[in-house]
């Protein structure tokens, strides 16, 4: 009688190839890159981001916090006399009407996406719960982080960095207008400047570079949170960031 060796060869066989693990990123997007330097949003800029992200989802989990200062800057209008706890709220609104543009551009490129708020609004965005964000990370979903914190007096800079702990993205990146990357002085005024490619927090804080909001700037250091400042002028930046592409300034604890 023959003996059927094939479940013993599948069950001792060679060992199964582990999973590689995805580079996962948090992308920051200021509300002034939706509007181009101008009031609402502008549908071909969104558009081009939109096909960059992507480009990127089947090698990439990409998380991203979107800023709402292209409708509504809640600090500014304090200034002027309004109470800053509904100043804040109303700009809170603003990120959201910035995160379902985005959404509308990426589902149209073919990615599915999950918007999720820090303020509830069932109608349009699920509730922030980092659990489920990581479920859709895994599943190849972008994810969009609205409403800021939920909480007013707290900038986008400094959600977007905790965020990226709550979901344990690798990176944070920043995306700026008009700069790429970080400069010994401002290069529109000093013509001196020197882009630095590698910086620390703590030469950073030595020299005053103000890279992000001095809040976000401090949960990462504290927290050992690698962060790319990089521009959003160059032709593919916002792909080439998020694939971990050199370009930009990195900064590191």
């Amino acid at each position: 009688m023959t003996t059927d060796t094939s479940k013993t060869t599948q069950d001792h066989g060679a060992p199964q190839a582990a999973t590689t693990k995805r580079r996962r990123v948090l992308l920051k997007l200021s509300g002034e890159v939706f509007g181009a330097g101008k009031l609402g949003v502008d549908p071909d800029t969104i558009r081009n981001i939109a096909k960059q992200i992507a480009s990127t989802v089947d090698t990439v989990e990409v998380a991203i916090v979107v800023g709402g200062g292209n409708f509504f800057r809640g600090a500014e209008l304090s200034a002027s006399g309004m109470d800053r706890s509904r100043a804040d709220y109303m700009g809170m609104l603003g990120t959201v009407m910035n995160c379902l543009a985005l959404q509308d551009f990426l589902e149209q490129a073919g990615v599915d996406t999950r918007v999720q708020s820090a303020i509830t609004m069932g109608q349009v965005a699920e509730a922030y719960i980092p659990r489920r964000a990581i479920r859709h990370l895994e599943k190849s979903r972008v994810v969009i982080f609205g409403a800021g914190a939920g909480l007013p007096y707290f900038s986008t800079d400094t959600v977007a960095a905790q965020r990226a702990l709550e979901v344990h993205a690798d990176v944070v990146l920043m995306a700026k207008n008009g700069v790429d990357g970080v400069y010994t002085a401002d290069p529109k005024k000093d013509p001196t400047a020197v882009k630095l490619d590698h910086l620390s927090y703590d030469e950073a804080m030595a020299k005053d570079i103000r890279v992000m909001d001095q809040t976000a700037f401090s949960l990462c250091r504290d927290n050992n949170v690698t962060m790319l400042v990089f521009g959003m002028q160059g032709e593919g930046n916002v792909a080439r960031a998020i694939r971990g592409e050199e370009l930009g300034t990195l900064v590191t604890p």
